[in-house]
């Protein structure tokens, strides 16, 4: 299931992407057009318990409930996937390789940030930032979403409390994150973190440990590489951060980039306004958004 958030006179719904036609997520499994809620985060409050056999009948649905089509993708406008997440938190130096090119040693614990939900943008969005760095770089990953409450939860049943993944880019002020000893000024600036277009679930998604992962600049390959080559899988990030943090559904958590960032290169390579980015996950979907002007 390929679960969205679109505009809609009422506000931001949850919808659902079968095929390149949207459907409001409510209606389809609820033909009255429940009041229960309309957001993303309220449909994972209710349902992210049951999400793979909700999945299995969306097929089904589409084909009975012609009134929850909301119309052609070209024609509906998707924000991120779940725009109001109660926590952002990002996981730094996950790949060897990346560390490598910090120059620092292996972390023992997954190094954890946060971001704020005024930074996050969806995939028809224009980065912002530019206004305030000329040292804008990029940083594709996979973003997991939380989808129900998860406290102290063990690596081995820590997947089950995974409502789905989608490309994130986790955009980075680097002279404002270089000025002091914490990340969080370079890591928030406002409007500077899409990602999207779709939260894929797992039934679709399959091994989160074996997916493809890279990221393009102007149609220029920046990066790539593969989750199994992260140094804190999925599952060990979600015990260790449920083992001091409740996760509650919606959470978003980034879970690290590869090598190959403009900062690490030389020259240093910074993105400019009307740059074109993408961040592409095997089997989760495919990040585009263009730097806006300054």
């Amino acid at each position: 299931m390929k679960i969205v958030s679109y505009t809609h006179p009422s506000g931001t719904r949850a919808g659902v992407l079968v095929g390149d036609v949207v459907y409001d997520l409510w209606r389809l499994l609820d033909d009255t057009d429940s009041v229960r809620g309309g957001t993303v985060r309220q449909f994972l409050d209710a349902s992210g318990h049951e999400l793979a056999e909700l999945s299995a009948k969306i097929d089904e649905l589409v084909q009975v409930r012609d009134a929850a089509r909301v119309g052609q993708l070209s024609d509906v406008h998707l924000t991120s996937p779940v725009p109001d997440p109660a926590k952002v938190l990002c996981v730094g130096l996950n790949y060897k390789d990346h560390v490598a090119e910090t120059g620092r040693a292996l972390p023992e614990f997954p190094d954890v940030f946060a971001k704020f939900a005024s930074t996050m943008v969806g995939p028809e969005d224009h980065i912002e930032g530019s206004d305030i760095t000329a040292n804008l770089d990029f940083e594709g990953e996979v973003a997991v979403v939380i989808g129900r409450t998860a406290r102290r939860v063990s690596e081995d049943e820590a997947l089950d409390y995974v409502a789905g993944l989608a490309p994130l880019n986790d955009i980075t002020a680097r002279d404002l994150q270089y000025r002091g000893t914490q990340w969080l000024a370079g890591k928030s600036v406002d409007r500077s973190t899409p990602w999207g277009p779709a939260l894929v679930t797992l039934d679709e998604v399959g091994d989160p440990q074996n997916l493809d992962l890279v990221t393009r600049v102007n149609g220029t390959e920046m990066q790539r590489s593969n989750t199994r080559h992260q140094i804190f899988p999925i599952a060990r990030i979600i015990a260790y951060l449920s083992s001091f943090l409740t996760l509650q559904p919606g959470d978003v958590i980034a879970t690290g980039t590869p090598q190959g960032v403009g900062a690490k290169r030389t020259p240093p390579m910074w993105l400019n306004p009307g740059d074109e980015v993408e961040v592409e996950v095997e089997r989760v979907g495919l990040l585009r958004n263009r730097v806006g002007p300054a």
